[in-house]
């Protein structure tokens, strides 16, 4: 199966490689009308990827697709519409994000009896008049149509479609009598209705809903919200809460519940109804509680958001309470510190995603983290953590951190971005041998770096931003078999010439740099094609890019450490930086590399 696979790819692959290949098989028309649907649509996909995709050339698939994806595609407009129409098995059709897409587009769905499910989220020129198009598609089950240009009067007309389960008009100004004039669309599973006009009266509504299972209130007025039997995940994010649940009745045996951003009036009353033996999903992150007991009685809480809430140390014997089931915990941005992550350790068997960005957790919250035996990801950027501790009374003798990772051996992810990790800090990293997206963001890194973690079987993702990275570091880096993305946005002393050298080398990697913005990733992968006639796409010079460069925030510019002279040397020689024989060992010279 996997051969067979491998063929269908090279076969795709061989037939977008160019107009020419692509107009070589067009003319098989009777073959490509009895191809499989899969097939089809992987070849479709294959051809909006490479933009060799014209609306005449869909009508090869008119007999074979059944779910096509335009979304953002800045070019269907209703001559595509005109073709797709014409799909005789099309189920699902997703263009979201297509500008052009208007009224007079749609209408070529009319009537089209086979579809399921249309997406036309932020197609801002569909209006009123195109949901009357819409509604003529009597087996649809599934809509979006938010934010566009739909308005209560349109929602209104939507009563008609009966089969729907899913339907999501965000952002739309519906109003409580447009959703009581829904009432009829009894199966419906799935309602979105963030940002509209519906008060606590039209929520009463809802009630006529019965197989209603998710419902989105975000940025809306409700404040108060009944108990519905079916509903399982609930989101009022941005709201101003009175209570979640009315007084009286079965307690609300809710999964997932999404409070970010809203405002408590009445912290102690909020969670008092709520089933708090089926909850598994809390995000109260960048709320108003400042109380966390409601916690400690949430036993089957498997993801729990607090991000940028008003969290310390003090509250963190809540999540103690929880932690036996939680797997991903994200305590970014709030006030605790590394004797909290103390608190934590030995508590949270089950952890898998961990979040500390942005909080005052220094070196010593590593050897707590080590204790959380099934962490795959772990954001520590923003933080204290430089990688090395100072035994008192000596300053020669200091330790790697970074070794209590070691024992995180389900590590696949760590972000270490804007901290104060040096290259030696990094050699115990080698060592974890399932990490395959690591994030490095300092400016004292250096091509030290890139050696040291050439080692990594399963390195996939690699960011070195902001480093002093050299045009022959980046030369010696000899990078796993299994990396296919290089972040290097930062790293000013490389040229372009070093980079374009690195990408013939290995074609396989796609780089991220500045001056190589404008190289797209699909140039990268027709590079890596065996014909011999190929060339490599030309890169742009960067001192023709710079002026157009926007200069984030954080920039950091690496050049002011040098004078002029030291610059040219740097740009085409290694640093003076003697490189370990052995992977995982750290040479004198690398002991001795002065730190702030």
């Amino acid at each position: 199966m996997e051969k067979e696979s491998e063929l269908i790819r090279r076969c795709i692959e061989a037939a977008c490689r160019s107009k020419e290949s692509v107009e070589k098989w067009r003319r098989q028309r009777r073959t490509l009308e009895r191809l499989p649907s899969h097939l089809s649509q992987a070849l479709l996909r294959s051809l909006l990827r490479r933009r060799l995709i014209f609306p005449s050339l869909l009508e090869v698939f008119k007999h074979s697709a059944e779910e096509i994806d335009l979304r953002g595609e800045n070019s269907v407009d209703a001559e595509w519409m005109a073709y797709l129409g014409a799909f005789r098995y099309l189920r699902s059709l997703n263009l979201a994000d297509c500008y052009r897409i208007n009224n007079s587009a749609i209408w070529s769905l009319v009537g089209m009896t086979s579809l399921k499910e249309v997406d036309l989220s932020r197609c801002m020129k569909v209006s009123d008049a195109g949901v009357r198009h819409i509604i003529s598609i009597s087996n649809l089950e599934k809509l979006w149509i938010s934010e566009t240009a739909v308005t209560a009067n349109g929602v209104a007309l939507l009563s008609s479609l009966k089969n729907l389960s899913v339907l999501d008009l965000g952002g739309l100004p519906v109003t409580d009598t447009a959703l009581n004039s829904l009432q009829a669309l009894t199966k419906l599973q799935y309602l979105d209705l963030w940002g509209s006009k519906i008060s606590n009266k039209g929520a009463l509504v809802l009630q006529s809903f019965p197989k209603l299972s998710f419902l989105n209130l975000a940025w809306t007025n409700v404040t108060i919200f009944l108990n519905l039997s079916s509903l399982e995940c609930l989101n009022m994010s941005n709201c101003t809460i009175d209570s979640i649940l009315e007084c009286g009745g079965d307690e609300a045996p809710f999964l997932k519940l999404v409070f970010a951003g809203a405002t408590f009036m009445n912290e102690a009353e909020a969670f008092l109804y709520i089933k708090t033996s089926s909850l598994s999903y809390l995000d109260v992150s960048k709320s108003s509680l400042n109380r966390f007991g409601f916690l400690a009685d949430m036993k089957m809480l498997e993801h729990l958001d607090l991000n940028s809430s008003a969290l310390g140390d003090e509250s963190v014997e809540m999540i103690v309470c929880v932690g036996a089931n939680l797997k991903n915990l994200n305590l970014s941005m709030t006030k605790v510190s590394s004797a909290g992550i103390g608190i934590l350790a030995g508590h949270v068997p089950k952890l898998e995603f961990l979040s500390l960005s942005h909080t005052s957790i220094d070196d010593v919250a590593l050897s707590y983290i080590s204790l959380m035996p099934s962490l795959k990801v772990v954001d520590l950027s923003n933080t204290n953590i430089k990688g090395f501790i100072i035994h008192p009374g000596t300053e020669s003798h200091m330790d790697s951190t970074l070794t209590a990772l070691q024992n995180l051996n389900y590590l696949e992810s760590l972000n270490l971005e804007h901290t104060q990790v040096r290259d030696p800090d990094l050699y115990p990293l080698s060592s974890c041998k399932e990490l395959s997206h690591l994030s490095l963001r300092c400016a004292s890194l250096t091509d030290a770096t890139l050696h040291c973690l050439s080692s990594l079987p399963k390195l996939t993702t690699l960011q070195v931003r902001d480093a002093v990275l050299t045009t022959s570091g980046l030369d010696a880096f000899s990078p796993p078999t299994t990396l296919r993305l290089l972040d290097l946005m930062g790293c000013w002393l490389l040229t372009e010439d070093g980079i374009s050298l690195f990408l013939k080398k290995h074609p396989e990697i796609e780089i991220r740099h500045e001056v190589i913005q404008n190289l797209s990733t699909e140039q990268q992968t027709i590079s890596n094609c065996p014909s011999s006639s190929q060339q490599f796409p030309k890169i742009s010079r960067w001192n023709r890019m710079q002026e157009k460069l926007p200069i984030p925030e954080f920039f950091v510019d690496q050049r002011l450490k040098y004078s002029r002279e030291e610059l040219l040397a740097l740009q085409f020689s290694p640093l003076s930086i003697e490189y370990p024989r052995e992977t995982g060992s750290v040479t004198p010279n690398l002991q001795s590399f002065q730190r702030d």
